[in-house]
């Protein structure tokens, strides 16, 4: 997994551009957003403005057209803590369909 800012602490922008520098620079951009129904989408604006505390803040926002990309793919979503990461099968008993219809039991 990516490294992350401090556990509770607010991303800053000196971390965004942290994080960033380990990418290549022409790789596109995406958000994940919602980890309960997890998709991909197109990246839009970033903008400033002033918190009412009177910090600065910087918004990345979803493009104006919203494009969607479809679910987020899994690895993403595991690496996210969003999902948890798949056990391969177990390769213990199969069921295994016979020419009468009538379902048996197979054993390794």
């Amino acid at each position: 997994m990516a490294p992350q800012p401090e556990s509770g602490a607010e991303m800053t922008v000196a971390d965004l551009m942290k994080l960033l520098s380990a990418a290549d620079p022409a790789a596109r951009v995406r958000l994940a957003i919602n980890p309960f129904f997890p998709m991909s989408h197109k990246m839009g604006a970033v903008t400033m403005d002033s918190h009412q505390d009177g910090r600065p803040i910087v918004y990345l926002a979803e493009d104006t057209e919203a494009v969607q990309y479809g679910y987020l793919p899994r690895p993403v979503a595991e690496a996210l803590t969003w999902m948890p990461p798949v056990e391969p099968p177990s390769r213990g008993r199969r069921l295994r369909a016979v020419s009468d219809g009538d379902v048996s039991r197979e054993t390794p």
